[in-house]
């Protein structure tokens, strides 16, 4: 069977959208690429001003509650649907809860053929990125760095501090059948 999912997991300003571009422009077929950050930018201000959806704390801390666990339910079994449609899809991803994250992910994408790729960055280096970026609270990064790996299994890791995106999307697109 083909590869019809990529996931992409690593913390904030890992490098993992610089990687889907790349990964876009070097497969040879289209890939779709959705992500956390286009979920959390749709929500309704309801869920990111309430301990029921996602709240970002003054230190990059993320918290999220029951109504986003279960809109998150419901946009990964749309994914899900696009690939089994016949779309590939680039998911680009932070596993706050690593390995359970993951597990979650696992169980809606249930069927389909499935890439998991590890996007490693030093705390230090995703830091810099974060402030250069200025679009994130400062200290979410150097959080997310090592965590959102915690328990997670891949079939490929890349480390984006020591190599170029499109260096780290060939590393994966090697895997892509």
């Amino acid at each position: 069977m083909n590869t019809q999912v990529i996931v992409l997991n690593g913390g904030s300003s890992s490098g993992k959208t610089g990687i889907s571009r790349c990964l876009q422009a070097i497969l040879p077929t289209p890939w779709i690429t959705l992500g956390v950050d286009d979920l959390v930018a749709r929500l309704p201000p309801s869920l990111t001003a309430s301990g029921s959806g996602i709240a970002i704390g003054e230190r990059g801390e993320v918290e999220v509650g029951a109504e986003f666990r279960r809109i998150e339910s419901a946009w990964t079994a749309g994914i899900a649907a696009m690939a089994r449609a016949g779309a590939r899809v680039i998911i680009d991803d932070v596993f706050l809860g690593g390995g359970a994250s993951q597990e979650r992910t696992r169980g809606r994408l249930a069927g389909l053929e499935v890439l998991w790729a590890g996007v490693r960055c030093e705390a230090e280096t995703a830091a810099a990125r974060e402030l250069a970026r200025g679009d994130r609270v400062v200290g979410m990064a150097a959080a997310q760095a090592d965590s959102v790996h915690e328990g997670v299994v891949y079939d490929v890791e890349v480390d984006s501090a020591k190599s170029e995106a499109l260096d780290c999307a060939r590393a994966i697109a090697a895997l892509v059948n």
